[in-house]
């Protein structure tokens, strides 16, 4: 069955993880990926790494399925000429390169729009194209850094830590995506492209959500959270009896149900714990009380009770548990391809569940100009071209 996006083809000029990750999204949804490096392959990510499996980086294969891939030597004239032929049957363009990069080969977005006025050109850089920080280097690292996240995770123990995942790239991919797929259909009706500006630290700001509201609203500066909520309490891990667990109690009627599951109904109705702004204000009181109980049971037993009575709980899993759980397979979030060297791989599924286009895996990630030949013979070039190419070092 064709994808939802059957038809629009990709041109992924990106390496490392936003980019990357925003087209195999594109990719696991039906449009066609064309990943251009140069040659030998210039997706860092190949090469980060153990783990490996022989050849081929974990890193890479987590975002990168469901694509061709070409090389192109986009210094020399004779590269860009290529790509230029490649942007005319495309729809999309995608790029992650230093800011004026693309400008310096001529290959600006006015430049674009005269060889293709429905392209729609995506630039992911570590802090957009205008500013102060325009010309430095965006890593998820200093990202979550300079974004302020890293002043609100961790604790007083540990000091600011990052986020245990490239969580700014992420965040930049997603945002990418749904700028690309509302640029699409603006140009259903008007037949015109666009250019999309998509910073990593722009990304990262606006998915503070509440805690960046919080400090605009009351001026607050916002210290270490570590894993309590900044303004929902109780929504924290709990020791037990045998480990740890989390609850997340949204509401008063909840802390209530709570209250009575854990035997002690009278702080589910004392006013100094009734509402959520006065269980805020007396946190560390009743964070002690609950703790005393919670180490009553096992984590086992107190989840029981908890699903039982509807109130939000889990289980603390590592990544063996988390594969080992019957939800996963339950959802298909786990696949198997085959790869031509390394053999059986399993990917991460995809959370998009469709109904009429649902989202397929249908090719490996794919090795360093994998498909330069079979791609080129498409556009117009014959065996000897291509041969000549791969002799000058173009491909």
């Amino acid at each position: 069955m064709p994808g939802a996006l059957e038809g629009v083809r990709v041109l992924d000029l990106t390496r490392v993880l936003a980019g990357p990750y925003c087209t195999m999204i594109l990719g696991d949804l039906g449009a066609e990926i064309i990943k251009v490096e140069a040659p030998g392959g210039s997706d860092d990510t190949r090469y980060w790494g153990p783990p490996y499996k022989e050849t081929e980086s974990a890193y890479y294969l987590c975002a990168n399925r469901n694509k061709r891939a070409i090389t192109l030597n986009l210094k020399t004239e004779q590269g860009r000429e290529v790509l230029k032929k490649l942007l005319i049957e495309s729809d999309v363009v995608i790029e992650n390169f230093k800011s004026g990069t693309m400008e310096k080969w001529g290959l600006s977005y006015s430049e674009l729009k005269e060889l293709n006025p429905r392209i729609i050109h995506c630039s992911i850089t570590g802090f957009g194209h205008n500013g102060p920080y325009q010309q430095l280097p965006g890593y998820d690292f200093i990202i979550q850094a300079m974004s302020g996240l890293m002043s609100i995770t961790g604790s007083e123990q540990s000091g600011p830590v990052k986020v245990g995942v490239a969580i700014s790239d992420l965040f930049t991919g997603l945002y990418a995506n749904i700028g690309i797929l509302a640029a699409l259909n603006e140009r259903n009706q008007s037949g015109e492209g666009q250019s999309i500006d998509i910073s990593l630290f722009d990304s990262q700001l606006s998915a503070l959500a509440n805690v960046a509201s919080n400090y605009l609203i009351s001026g607050k500066i916002p210290g270490l959270l570590g894993n309590n909520h900044p303004n929902i309490v109780p929504y924290q891990p709990f020791d037990t009896k045998d480990g740890k667990m989390v609850v997340a109690v949204g509401n008063d009627g909840q802390f209530r149900k709570l209250c009575s599951v854990l035997g002690i109904e009278d702080i589910g109705v004392d006013e100094r714990y009734a509402t959520n702004s006065k269980r805020l204000e007396n946190r560390d009181e009743l964070t002690e009380i609950l703790s005393l109980q919670f180490k009553v049971k096992t984590s086992k037993e107190w989840l029981i009770d908890l699903n039982e009575s509807g109130i939000p709980a889990g289980p603390i899993q590592n990544m063996k548990e988390v594969f080992e759980d019957p939800q996963v397979a339950a959802r298909n979030m786990v696949y198997e391809v085959n790869h031509p060297t390394i053999g059986e791989i399993k990917l991460v599924g995809s959370p998009l569940k469709l109904s009429r286009t649902p989202v397929q895996v249908r090719s490996h990630p794919p090795l360093a100009g994998e498909h330069s030949k079979e791609v080129l013979l498409e556009i117009g070039y014959t065996n000897e071209m291509i041969e000549g190419m791969k002799e000058l070092k173009i491909i």
